[in-house]
């Protein structure tokens, strides 16, 4: 099996946006809402061509400095963009949801990194910075679906513990979901690209385990950090989502 990936040619690449463009129109005929998301795509192709720039420095830098610096922008940006579902609150909750992240997100990367890896030296970038981006969106996505949820049931009058326990529950929907689809429902990006590569579909099963575990754990860990240290500047102001 050959072990070099083609690259796309970008016309190719072009075709991958056309049923995208569908669901763009539709949404648009429904709604006439569609502006978001025309700006979420040119967004996301900015960001990926320019990050794909900077991590081909990224991997060739030395400086545990330099990749701890990436890493600090990643927590410090997943932390604002999970509390756009509580915009009211953004400010107030900052520093929470960025704790949260940074200690549930950031304990999974060293387990991950530096127990099942063992990642030499063990600032590796090549290793580091893609696990960090996984993991950190991961705790971001169910740090900004629990505080959506705890709020709007907070909004409907039920106690912060009922409240906590539904949010906690709704934050890990995606993730789970994932685990009870990963092969059998769907392969995985990362486990696709490996195979893609010509690794071995039995090493690149064992790769996917440990991004489901490590999903799963960031996921968990960082919700339920937030949900906690949120208590009393959610019940001191708890409004609904606007």
């Amino acid at each position: 099996m050959s072990t070099a990936v083609e690259t796309i040619p970008l016309a190719n690449l072009a075709l991958a946006f056309i049923p995208a463009a569908v669901v763009v129109v539709v949404l648009h005929i429904w709604s006439r809402d569609s502006i978001e998301t025309l700006f979420a795509f040119a967004r996301m192709v900015l960001q990926l061509a320019l990050i794909g720039y900077f991590l081909v420095f990224l991997f060739d830098t030395d400086h545990a400095a330099v990749v701890m610096a990436v890493l600090g922008v990643m927590v410090l940006a997943s932390s604002w963009i999970a509390l756009r579902t509580a915009k009211d609150q953004r400010k107030a909750l900052y520093s929470l949801a960025l704790a949260a992240i940074f200690i549930g997100g950031g304990s999974t990367l060293i387990v991950i990194t530096q127990g099942v890896l063992n990642s030499d030296p063990w600032y590796a970038p090549r290793f580091l910075v893609p696990l960090a981006g996984m993991i950190f969106a991961a705790s971001m996505n169910s740090v900004s679906l629990a505080a959506e949820r705890v709020r709007a049931e907070l909004g409907r009058g039920e106690s912060y513990i009922d409240a906590r326990s539904t949010a906690l529950h709704a934050s890990l929907i995606p993730i789970t979901n994932a685990l009870f689809a990963v092969g059998l429902v769907s392969l995985p990006g990362m486990m696709t690209g490996q195979i893609l590569s010509g690794v071995s579909p039995l090493v690149a099963a064992r790769y996917q385990i440990m991004v489901m575990c490590m999903m799963f754990a960031a996921s968990g860990l960082s919700a339920s950090l937030f949900l906690l240290l949120a208590r009393n500047r959610l019940t001191q102001n708890p409004s609904s989502p606007r």
